[in-house]
């Protein structure tokens, strides 16, 4: 079977069609919301990628899982499925699926049946099954979530019982899986859909033109400028209050908030620490606060010189001033981070001791470990604000000037985002600023795809970092069922993190999210995605 690399002209059409809608000024249409985000998605299929970035351009508006956090919480509650039963050892999830669910439809499709059955088994097949004809469609194409989460190892097959039973088995009990299965990457794509696009020879273009069962149907992209999203009429959990959604990517984080206080966006990602107090004297701006569920930090990729030796690892750790990169960077709004996983986590090790900030100390373990006179490398810093880190570069300029004190001169690059990620996937860093927020309240979804051993063949583990003894208690941790004896397993966990340094934990900071005093029910989200299913603007 023959699979094309590239969408057809007849896609390339649908685009042009699609693009035309964009043409009148989105913030005079009637039912209007702008959302200024921090940059552009990687792509618009949830199953590719792992970055908040791009779930908040493409799942969270267009798509939905079996299950979904309850927005605000980590709570999980129904969605395409109505009910969930589990099976006495724990590794059968027997899900009955709602009724009437509708797929959008597009300028090349037009779906002839509602969601069913063979649409779950199809989304998890394309994941887990190498003979499924749209599991590879492009060169180096992965399933980052699904491979970093080593869910090959996890579930063993997705049955059909009926047209709306489905029955995943488990290869072993996993007691974080009905929250994995409210995460983006499990979103339920139309099986009709990409069997359609085979047909015309395009398949990838089902990749490219989304087609979901969200709120929100997707109407154009014009490239790291706007996204357009309109309400769409038939949604199961009833129409969106807005008729229309945009993204207005905007990178500078100073921007986004002169568009806000203008009302050229009605919500912006991100804002700089530094202007929260002016923010916040402003009676057209509200700000929402919220603990961040995050960790911002400094991989070393441990699969090159000289950060394959624990004791420049540990080095480079004592060598950063944590609290200045607090002060200077986050403006207070946060912590120093000690462990992968942020405080308000169940499970965190607050016995452990952090690595002090000692230059003259560094300076020496340099010296034992055969760098009396430092060394050469790259830094690459974080090209977009995000939650866990809002200036890569004002903290790769901290890093570099405190590294340099040791002898250590780092160059600093950085790419566009999508660049930056597939480049890291690959393992071209030598160390790089990266980040996390949590995505289901469990910490397994710290451990397995940023520290994990699948995750370093999904990339996710930018680290590269494989410890078999780290691997184990996480393993381990995720079959036990008993919350204490869990929580247990991964302060074991912590320790050896902390011992072999493969990251500079930097931070965990504390979520602002402004809001114009027009719009009536946004909620921040607990996992730092934004929602705007039943937000509304008045006059």
């Amino acid at each position: 079977m023959r699979i094309t690399n590239v969408v057809s002209r007849t896609s390339l059409a649908c685009a042009v069609a699609l693009a035309a809608f964009a043409a009148a000024p989105a913030a005079l249409a009637k039912g209007t919301l702008v959302y200024c985000s921090e940059g552009s998605p990687e792509g618009f299929q949830p199953q590719f990628f792992s970055t908040g970035t791009t779930f908040d351009a493409v799942s969270v508006p267009m798509f939905n899982r079996l299950v979904q956090f309850d927005t605000g919480t980590t709570d999980v509650v129904p969605a395409l499925a109505t009910s969930w039963t589990v099976s006495p050892d724990s590794k059968a999830y027997t899900f009955k699926l709602r009724k009437g669910v509708k797929f959008h439809s597009n300028a090349q499709f037009r779906p002839t049946r509602d969601m069913n059955a063979d649409d779950v088994v199809f989304s998890w097949s394309r994941m887990a099954d190498d003979a499924n004809p749209f599991h590879r469609m492009t060169a180096g194409q992965t399933f980052a979530y699904f491979d970093d989460m080593g869910m090959k190892n996890i579930v063993d097959k997705v049955e059909k019982v009926d047209d709306y039973t489905v029955r995943y088995t488990l290869k072993r009990a996993e007691a974080p899986f009905l929250a994995d299965m409210a995460m983006d990457f499990a979103s339920i794509l139309s099986k009709e859909y990409f069997d359609a696009m085979q047909k015309k020879g395009t398949p990838n273009a089902a990749d490219v033109f989304p087609i979901g069962t969200g709120p929100f149907e997707f109407v154009s992209y014009q490239k790291d400028a706007t996204i357009r999203y309109k309400a769409f009429d038939a949604y199961w959990g009833g129409r969106p209050k807005i008729d229309n959604l945009v993204f207005s990517i905007t990178r500078d984080a100073t921007t986004r908030y002169a568009k806000l206080k203008t009302g050229e966006c009605h919500v912006m990602a991100f804002p700089k620490p530094a202007d929260l107090a002016e923010m916040q004297k402003d009676p057209a701006i509200d700000v929402l606060r919220k603990e961040g569920l995050n960790i911002g930090y400094i991989a070393f990729n441990v699969e090159k010189k000289p950060f394959d030796q624990k004791l420049v690892r540990q080095a480079l750790n004592m060598a950063v001033d944590k609290e200045a990169i607090l002060k200077a960077v986050y403006q207070g709004q946060g912590q120093v981070a000690k462990n992968p996983i942020p405080p308000i986590l169940w499970s965190y090790n607050d016995a452990i001791k952090d690595y002090p900030y000692d230059p003259a100390k560094a300076k020496a373990m340099l010296a034992q470990a055969g760098y009396p006179n430092g060394f050469e490398t790259e830094l690459w810093y974080l090209p977009v604000t995000r939650p866990y880190n809002p200036d890569g570069k004002r903290m790769a300029e901290l890093v570099q000037a405190d590294w340099e004190k040791i002898g250590v001169k780092a160059k600093l690059i950085t790419y566009e985002w999508a660049e930056y990620r597939k480049r890291s996937k690959t393992g071209e860093q030598s160390a790089m600023m990266f980040g996390w927020s949590g995505d289901n309240g469990d910490p397994d979804n710290f451990f397995v795809p940023l520290l994990g051993c699948e995750a370093v063949k999904g990339g996710g583990n930018v680290a590269r970092w494989c410890d078999k003894r780290f691997e184990d208690l996480v393993v381990k941790a995720a079959q036990t069922p008993d919350k204490a004896a869990r929580a247990k397993l991964y302060g074991e966990a912590q320790v050896i993190f902390k011992e072999e340094a493969p990251w500079i934990t930097i931070a965990h900071s504390v979520r602002f999210d402004p809001i114009r005093r027009e719009v009536r029910g946004y909620k921040m989200d607990a996992t730092a995605h934004h929602y705007f299913t039943h937000v509304d603007i008045v006059k």
